[in-house]
């Protein structure tokens, strides 16, 4: 027998019974997802999805011993460049499916948020990838060459799902080093997406906002940082029903506090504050347009010298509950971390196509939503990294059923064919064991035949 730290029989296969049971197949038919001959598209889909659990890239896959019974490298990226694909549909589908669980799991009267904000998609090094655009990244004082991804995500608190996402290049010609390709079909996907990629951040939002309810997500708030909350959109997201608590910086907005146009820092120097306190005070104002909003100020942990002010349009919130629902933003922080160290956003593959990187963060969005669907199917305490390296054992080990498997095959054809020597045993043995990977060869003691 073969001593090996295995997992459990009944967790071995557990990437392809999550396949199943979410029907992943099935999602990328309804979202025209399919090849017209060869290899399936559900096929080429779990190559590139397991790809980042395998400790390799594609090119090192496709050059192992593995690589003779995968599609050829055209094959993967024929399917990444594919702009007739629906990739926003198919992920939609599996998020509903997803989150539908979660709020089966989670009590009515518990807070669920939209959680709207972005990150940079970092291309320094490329020249000619498809609307490249020289954009400010806010994190390091620069302008970059990139995308700025735009991502809506929800939560109840305890599991954050991301919905959907658009990857920005820039409104302004001046700012995109390369433009869209022209002989593209103006009826495709890939095509609105591009057009997509070129608005202004806030009708995004809003655009984004709008697909979701539309699907049939629904959330008390939507929460945002101090990039987005100003007073249009805080208008347009108030006239659909939706209100917003998000950070406030001292910028040019200008707030009405008994008929006296105001500054945020104005603003505070007029309220009456706790100094000892985390929560400093509030002070309700309008904007210039007459929307109604409720301004807390908190202490900032890092420089108890400083202030941080939080916004919502919601009146009837006192203020500890503002802060705590608030709190509920850092979990897309944290999926921007997990997506670009675990997941390897944006680096995984090269490619110059838009497409592709529409597809392929649509993959990586995928990961992330299963390990968060695994985490909270089981009630599991873990991280999601602690997950993450757990299913790249499991890809290790349905490796490991497959050589035990061909093991078997060669010993039941021995025990039909005895006529052969002991010598030319050894010799199939030993050509069988050549083809493995390094780490089941290391499981073998030195091969040999006994009569």
């Amino acid at each position: 027998m073969l001593q090996h730290n295995s997992l459990p029989e009944q967790h071995q296969n557990q990437l392809s019974f999550v396949f199943s049971t979410l029907k992943i197949g099935q999602i990328l038919r309804k979202a025209g997802i399919r090849k017209t001959y060869g290899i399936s598209s559900l096929a080429v889909f779990q190559i590139i999805f397991q790809l980042v659990f395998q400790g390799r890239n594609l090119f090192r896959l496709l050059e192992s011993n593995r690589g003779e019974s995968l599609p050829g490298k055209d094959v993967i990226y024929r399917f990444l460049n594919e702009s007739s694909y629906n990739w926003r549909r198919f992920y939609q589908l599996l998020s509903l499916k997803v989150v539908a669980r979660f709020e089966s799991l989670t009590s009515s009267h518990r807070i669920r948020v939209f959680i709207v904000d972005d990150s940079v998609m970092c291309r320094e090094r490329s020249r000619k990838v498809e609307l490249l655009a020289r954009i400010y990244d806010h994190v390091s004082g620069r302008f970059i060459r990139g995308y700025n991804m735009l991502t809506l995500g929800w939560s109840d608190g305890y599991s954050f799902a991301p919905l959907d996402f658009t990857l920005m290049s820039s409104a302004k010609a001046k700012n995109r080093l390369c433009e869209m390709r022209e002989d593209l079909d103006k009826r495709t996907t890939g095509y609105k997406r591009r057009v997509e990629s070129m608005s202004h951040k806030p009708d995004a939002v809003v655009q984004m906002l709008e697909r979701s309810l539309k699907a049939g997500f629904s959330a008390d708030y939507v929460l945002m940082d101090s990039w987005f909350t100003h007073a249009p959109l805080l208008q347009m997201l108030m006239d659909k029903g939706l209100h917003v608590i998000g950070m406030v910086k001292e910028l040019k907005q200008r707030y009405i506090l008994e008929e006296q146009s105001l500054s945020l820092r104005e603003l505070y120097a007029k309220v009456p504050k706790n100094a000892k306190a985390e929560i400093l005070g509030s002070v309700r104002v309008q904007t210039p347009n007459g929307l109604p909003l409720k301004i807390v100020f908190v202490q900032n942990r890092n420089n108890r010298r400083e202030w941080l002010a939080i916004l919502t349009t919601d009146l009837a919130l006192d203020n500890a509950e503002i802060v705590r629902i608030y709190g509920m933003r850092w979990s897309i922080e944290t999926f921007f971390k997990m997506a670009k160290s675990h997941l390897k956003l944006g680096t995984e593959f090269q490619g110059r196509s838009f497409d592709m990187m529409i597809s392929h963060t649509t993959i990586v969005f995928s990961r992330y939503l299963i390990l968060e669907w695994e985490r909270r199917e089981n009630n599991d305490e873990r991280s999601l990294g602690g997950l993450f390296y757990l299913f790249a054992d499991e890809v290790i080990d349905l490796n490991l059923k497959t050589a035990l498997r061909q093991l078997m095959a060669f010993v039941l054809d021995l025990l039909t064919n005895k006529s052969e020597s002991k010598e030319s045993l050894l010799s199939q043995l030993q050509k069988w064991m050549s083809e493995l990977p390094s780490y089941i060869k290391a499981l073998f003691a030195q091969p040999g035949c006994e009569s």
